[in-house]
């Protein structure tokens, strides 16, 4: 069953706060980020390792620190349970698909760890439609 955006939200959010890793590694997990998976865009803010706010209808001139930008196709590849080769993660994605990463580079470095804890549980979630 396909999610809109505002469901994938709340499912996305609540799966982030009850994520044992990220409770027990995310107390400085701040930043905010926006997920650019073409027709949907979603600014994530997490503040001490919870999620603060979604912005499920950026605008243009709404802030974020690091962006990662990526077709719908790539995006729903991402979110399969086991997803093909190249599609497994940011980096592998970043320089043999589609997926570019904008911003703030070492805000995303600085909680790298933890996001990538978060970025996985696109593959529990899913991705909006």
């Amino acid at each position: 069953m396909a999610l809109n955006v505002r469901d994938w939200a709340v499912k996305f959010s609540d799966a982030s706060d009850s994520d044992e890793t990220i409770a027990a590694m995310a107390r400085y997990f701040t930043c905010r980020y926006l997920w650019d998976m073409e027709k949907v865009k979603v600014i994530v803010e997490m503040i001490d390792g919870k999620v603060y706010r979604m912005n499920i209808d950026p605008g243009p001139m709404d802030p974020w620190d690091f962006a990662l930008r990526a077709s719908a196709a790539t995006w729903r590849e991402f979110a399969r349970p086991v997803p093909k080769p190249m599609y497994h993660g940011i980096w592998s994605a970043s320089f043999r698909r589609d997926l570019k990463i904008e911003g703030d580079h070492l805000k995303l470095m600085q909680n790298l760890r933890n996001f990538t804890v978060q970025f996985e549980l696109l593959r529990k979630v899913g991705v909006p439609v």
